[in-house]
This record gives structure tokens, C-alpha cells and sequence, in this order.
């Protein structure tokens, strides 16, 4: 978007650039798909813009290239930002163990980091990491009658981090798709799903950190083996 206003802060002057030069801007820019991209260029041979005015375009153009700056400058920040996460990463005591989880990936990677530290003594048992993450739910009773809801008093980034990492695990964990397509089965919704993956890969990620230990598939495998878990059945293919 900074480059696209940039070279054309205008409607007139998009208007005015050819099909392959647009093409090659958007290919360049990381859009590769030929349909997507005949879309946009049909849509901007098909605007309409909303003022000829001179004095509100000129002003609207200043406008926009003071905010591009700012743009440029926020994003240099955050790519520093970005950087030094990395290198942080790359060089933490922990960081064999949570690049075995599956999909975790690098922006994963560092926010389990994040979520669990180094201070063993700080969680003394599983309930105490998921409670304060907020992926145990929170059941209230009255009576006969129980009710149980998410937990909102938490940060809400770590309980964040753990959902979002339980839902790519799916594309890469074996039992991990079994156990979603089970939950999805049993009428839940994706986020209800997702939410209980994460109750479980937070368990097993809590017991990884613990005994400081890198995941493996083929040993949890094994464990649900043992204890004759259902979830073997709805593994149709082995992990990726």
C-alpha cells in the first residue's frame, strides 16, 4: 500500500498506467494470482472518483504522503522490533523445545516462549499455567445447575497465542486434526474446538517445559496407544 500511494496518490494518475506496468507493480509486491490481479486493474479502469476538485486533491495528496511517512517510519520500527525478537529466539534456553511443536513456526515459537519464561517455580502445576493464560474455563454452580463460560480476567495475548498455535497445529499434528474433527463432530463450533485443543496442547506443552523436553509426535502417539484413546481411529494418515 506505501509504494502503491506513493507512485500514485491519485485516481487520475492509476488511471493513466498502463495494464503491464500494474501487473508487473503487483507481482512484484508479492500478488501473484492473474485473476486477482485483472480484478483490481478492471476496478481502477472502472472507478469513478468522487471530486475533481484541485484544491481537495492537492490537499488530500499532501495528506496522504505526511501519513505514508509516518507509515514508513512505524513499519521500520516494527521490523527492528521483529528483528531483535529473532535473534532473542534463536539464542533462548527453551527454544528446542517449542520449535518442536508442530506449526508452531517462528511467531509461534517466541510467544510460547513468552507465555512460559524460564522460571520453572512460577507454574507449580498445569491448572496454574491455564488458569492464568485464561484456557481453562471458569465453571460457576448454583445449585443443580453449572454454567461454563470462557475465562475474560487474563491476558488475553497469552490466551491468544495458545488458541491461534492450537489451530495451525492442526495442519501438522496427526492427532491434533483427529481431535478437532472430533470436537466439530460432537456439534461444537471452530472456536469451541480450537479452544479445546488448546486446553490439551497447553498440557502437554506445560509438561515439555517442565522436564525441559521437545516434543514428539510419535511418543504422544504412543501415550493415547496406551491408554486406548478413540482419537487413533480418526487419524487416517501419519503427521506430517
Amino acid at each position: 500500500m506505501y509504494e502503491f500511494l506513493k507512485a500514485w496518490p491519485t485516481l487520475e494518475a492509476v488511471q493513466q498506467v498502463d495494464d503491464q506496468i500494474l501487473g508487473q507493480f503487483f507481482h512484484t509486491h508479492h500478488s501473484k494470482r492473474r485473476a486477482i490481479n485483472q480484478r483490481r486493474m478492471d476496478e481502477i479502469r472502472q472507478a469513478v472518483p468522487a471530486t475533481t476538485d484541485r484544491a481537495v486533491i492537492t490537499s488530500a495528496v499532501m495528506v496522504v504522503h505526511a501519513l505514508l511517512e509516518q507509515l514508513r517510519c512505524l513499519s521500520d520500527a516494527v521490523s527492528r522490533f521483529d528483528q531483535h525478537s529473532t535473534e532473542l529466539t534463536r539464542t533462548h534456553a527453551d527454544v528446542e523445545i517449542f520449535v518442536s511443536l508442530p506449526g508452531a513456526g517462528p511467531v509461534h515459537t517466541s510467544r510460547l516462549i513468552s507465555a512460559l519464561g524460564t522460571d520453572r517455580s512460577r507454574y507449580e502445576t498445569v491448572e496454574d499455567l491455564l488458569t492464568f493464560v485464561g484456557i481453562a474455563p471458569v465453571m460457576e454452580r448454583s445449585g443443580r445447575t453449572t454454567i461454563t463460560h470462557v475465562r475474560w480476567f487474563c491476558p488475553k495475548f497469552l490466551r491468544q497465542s495458545f488458541h491461534e498455535f492450537a489451530g495451525q497445529s492442526i495442519r501438522y499434528s496427526g492427532w491434533a486434526k483427529a481431535y478437532y474433527t472430533q470436537q466439530r463432530t460432537r456439534g461444537h463450533s471452530h472456536q469451541a474446538a480450537v479452544r479445546a485443543l488448546a486446553f490439551k496442547w497447553g498440557r502437554i506443552i506445560f509438561r515439555c517445559w517442565k522436564h525441559h523436553t521437545p516434543y514428539k509426535e510419535l511418543v504422544y502417539l504412543t501415550a493415547l496407544q496406551k491408554r486406548g484413546s478413540s482419537l487413533l481411529k480418526l487419524i487416517s494418515e501419519k503427521p506430517v
